[in-house]
C-alpha cells in the first residue's frame, strides 16, 4: 500500500523542481494541497488514466487553475507524463502551460485560471452525470479561498443544492494567504462551513495535512443523498518547507535553485512513485434517443414573427433530430422563447435563473461532456459572463449562445435592457461564429446550422416581429450574405443585418421612387462575414458603402465591414451607421430614427455619397 505521506512529499518536490526549472509559478499554492490530493488520487478518484476521455471516469478540476503544478505534479505521479515533461513547465510548446488547458493536455477538461469558474463549470458536469448520464461519476474541484469572494462561486452553490447535486465534491484548500496578503476570511472556517450550509449545502471542516481526517471526509461526502458537500479543509500555504510555510509574499514565486536544495532536502529529495488510482465503474450512460432527420419549421413568406420566436421553435425541433441537445436558460425562457424546448424536453431543460456567469459555466460543463448546449438570455446580461464565454474559447468548448432583445430597436424598456455591445463583444472571442438573421426563416436555417459549428456560436435575435422576405427554402451558408435588392445602375451598396435589413429595404423604395437604385446586402453572418460579396458589392457601386447597425457605433457590423475591405486591400467609401448616443425609452420606431438608423436616416446617408 503506497504511503501517502511519501506521496505528498513526491507532489510537493515536484512542484518546486518544475516551477524552480520554469524560473516562474506557484509552487506554495500547490504545497499546500498535496496531502489533499495525496488521499484523492490514491483512494477515490476513479480515472482511467489510459483513456482521459472515459464517460465513466470521475472529473478533477483545479478551480484554483494557478496551483497546476500539483496537478501536474500528479500525471507524473500516475505514470501519465515523464519527469522530462513535468520540468518543461511553462516553456514554450509545453503541453504544461501556466495555468490548465485542455487544448493541449488530455487530462485536463476545462481551462482554469481566470477564479470562480471551477465550481460553476463543475455543476453543469455534475448536472449531466447525474441527468442526463445518469452515471456515477463524482466531480471533484479543489477551490482557492481566495476566490471564495468570487460571486460565480456563490452562483455555483446555489444552483448546486437547487439541483440536489450529490455528485459535485468541492475541496476548499483554506491556506489563509492569497496573492497580496491574508483572505477575507483567513482561517476561519466556521463562517464558510455556515455559508456553505446556508446555500444547502453538507459541510465538513477538517485539519487538510492530516491523513485520516482527509479520508473521513472524503467518504462522508460520498454518502450523501441530497447534497452537494463543501470540505473546508484548514492548510498552510508552503506547507512541507519551513523557510516559506504560512509566510506571506510567496505567492507566485518560484523557489531560486538555493532554496530549492534546502527545501528538497529538508522534504526528503527526489522520488518517482508511481500509483495506482481506482478505476470508474463500467456502467453504461443512458442511451439517447436514435437521430432523426431535422425539420426546421417555416414560415409563410409576407407574414411577420420575431427572430426570437423562431429560435425557440429551431430549438425543439434540433431536441427532436439530436438527443445531445440541452438548453438553458436565464429564467427569462418566456422571452427568448426556450420555454417552447422545456415543454418538449423538460429532462433536457435546465434553468439557471439570473445567474448569468453560471448559465455559461453549466454550458460549458455539459459541453466537456459531449453534449450540445444551447444558453439563452437577454443579449446585454450575457456582458456579466464574458469571462466565462473567453475562458470557453480557451478551454476549446462548444457552446451555442443566443441573446434576444438586441438593440434600440426593442423600445420602451430603455437602454438597460438593449443589447448593443454583444456583436463586438462576441467577434473578439478566439475562433468565434456570430450570427445577425433578419427573419424567421433565416434565424431557423441558422440555428439548425450552429449545431455543427465548433467553438462559441453567438445567435442576436430581435424582440420586434420582422417581416419574413426569405422562403423556406433559402439557403444561408455560414459565411455568407444575401443580395436583397441589385441592379446593375446599383449606386450605392447598403449593408445592413437584422432589423436594418428592413429598413435598408423601405429606403430601397424610396430611393427607387427617386430614381436612384441601390444594392441591399444582408450581413446575416457577421463572422465569418462575406468578404467576396462585399467586394464585388463595391466595385459594383464604386466603391460607395452604407453599413447601418442597431448596434454600438464601435466594433459591430461596420467595423466587420471595414476590416474585411482592409484584408481584401480595397478602399471603398464607407459610411457607418450606428448607436452613437446613450438611446432612452420610446417606441422601435422613434429610437430607431433617435439613433439615425432607420430608412430616413439610411436615404440621407445615401444622398450624401452621391
Amino acid at each position: 500500500m503506497i504511503d501517502l505521506r511519501e506521496l505528498a512529499a513526491q507532489l510537493r518536490v515536484d512542484s518546486i523542481r518544475c516551477t524552480t526549472a520554469a524560473g516562474s509559478g506557484h509552487p506554495t499554492s500547490s504545497m499546500s494541497a498535496a496531502d489533499l490530493m495525496a488521499v484523492l488520487m490514491t483512494k477515490y478518484l476513479r480515472y482511467d488514466w489510459s483513456n482521459p476521455h472515459k464517460p465513466q471516469n470521475d472529473r478533477l478540476i483545479f478551480s484554483k487553475g494557478h496551483a497546476c503544478p500539483l496537478l501536474y505534479a500528479m500525471l507524473k505521479a500516475a505514470g501519465a507524463i515523464e519527469d522530462k515533461e513535468l520540468l518543461s513547465l511553462r516553456k514554450f510548446g509545453s503541453r504544461l502551460q501556466g495555468h490548465p488547458n485542455p487544448r493541449v493536455l488530455p487530462y485536463v477538461d476545462v481551462a482554469t485560471g481566470s477564479l470562480g469558474q471551477g465550481l460553476p463549470i463543475g455543476v453543469g458536469m455534475a448536472l449531466c452525470g447525474k441527468y442526463l448520464d445518469k452515471l456515477p461519476y463524482r466531480i471533484w474541484v479543489l477551490l482557492g479561498d481566495s476566490e471564495m469572494a468570487e460571486g460565480s462561486i456563490w452562483e455555483a452553490f446555489d444552483k448546486a443544492s437547487y439541483y440536489k447535486l450529490n455528485n459535485l465534491i468541492g475541496i476548499l484548500d483554506m491556506n489563509r494567504l492569497g496573492q497580496r496578503g491574508e483572505t477575507a476570511l483567513g482561517w476561519n472556517s466556521a463562517a464558510y462551513a455556515v455559508r456553505a450550509r446556508a446555500f444547502g449545502w453538507h459541510a465538513i471542516e477538517i485539519d487538510g495535512h492530516n491523513f485520516e481526517a482527509i479520508d473521513r471526509a472524503y467518504a462522508e461526502a460520498l454518502n450523501q443523498k441530497e447534497q452537494p458537500t463543501c470540505i473546508i479543509a484548514k492548510t498552510e500555504k508552503g506547507h512541507g518547507f519551513s523557510q516559506i510555510a504560512n509566510k506571506d509574499g510567496w505567492h507566485g514565486r518560484a523557489l531560486p535553485p538555493d532554496m530549492e536544495k534546502a527545501a528538497l532536502q529538508e522534504l526528503g529529495g527526489v522520488r518517482h512513485l508511481v500509483v495506482s488510482t481506482p478505476k470508474p465503474e463500467e456502467k453504461q450512460p443512458a442511451p439517447l434517443p436514435p437521430p432523426r432527420p431535422l425539420k426546421l419549421p417555416t414560415y409563410e413568406v409576407g407574414q411577420k414573427e420575431a427572430t426570437r420566436k423562431a429560435y425557440g421553435d429551431a430549438l425543439v425541433a434540433l431536441g427532436a433530430a439530436r438527443g445531445d441537445v440541452v438548453a438553458l436558460d436565464g429564467e427569462v425562457s418566456n422571452s427568448t422563447y426556450a420555454d417552447e424546448f422545456k415543454k418538449a424536453y423538460p429532462e433536457r431543460f435546465f434553468e439557471m435563473f439570473i445567474a448569468e456567469q453560471q448559465l455559461v459555466s453549466a454550458a460549458v460543463g455539459l459541453s466537456v461532456l459531449g453534449k450540445r448546449p444551447f444558453a439563452s438570455s437577454f443579449a446585454c446580461f450575457f456582458t456579466r459572463a464574458y469571462d466565462q464565454i473567453r475562458m470557453a474559447a480557451i478551454s476549446n468548448a462548444t457552446i451555442h449562445l443566443s441573446g434576444s432583445h438586441a438593440g434600440v430597436s426593442i423600445g420602451e424598456d430603455g437602454p438597460s435592457q438593449m443589447g448593443l455591445e454583444d456583436l463586438a463583444m462576441m467577434r473578439a472571442v478566439c475562433d468565434s461564429t456570430v450570427l445577425y438573421p433578419c427573419d424567421a426563416n433565416q434565424t431557423a436555417q441558422l440555428v439548425g446550422q450552429m449545431i455543427d459549428c465548433k467553438g462559441i456560436s453567438w445567435l442576436r435575435t430581435t424582440r420586434e416581429k420582422t417581416p419574413i422576405i426569405y422562403s423556406p427554402s433559402e439557403k444561408f451558408p455560414l459565411g455568407g450574405s444575401k443580395i436583397v435588392k441589385q441592379s446593375t445602375q446599383d449606386k450605392v451598396a447598403v449593408v445592413a443585418a437584422g432589423i436594418t435589413v428592413h429598413e435598408a429595404l423601405k429606403a430601397y423604395e424610396t430611393l427607387k421612387g427617386e430614381g436612384i437604385a441601390i444594392r441591399v446586402l444582408d450581413a446575416y453572418s457577421i463572422k465569418p462575414i462575406d468578404q467576396a460579396a462585399l467586394v464585388q458589392a463595391a466595385k459594383d457601386t464604386g466603391g460607395k458603402i452604407v453599413v447601418v447597425e442597431d448596434h454600438r457605433i464601435e466594433g459591430g457590423l461596420g467595423d466587420a465591414v471595414l476590416e474585411a475591405y482592409a484584408a481584401a486591400g480595397a478602399l471603398p467609401r464607407v459610411v457607418k451607421l450606428g448607436v452613437r448616443e446613450m438611446p432612452g425609452s420610446g417606441t422601435p420606431a422613434e429610437l430607431l430614427a433617435a439613433a439615425g438608423i432607420d430608412a430616413g436616416h439610411i436615404v440621407k446617408a445615401v444622398k450624401a455619397l452621391l
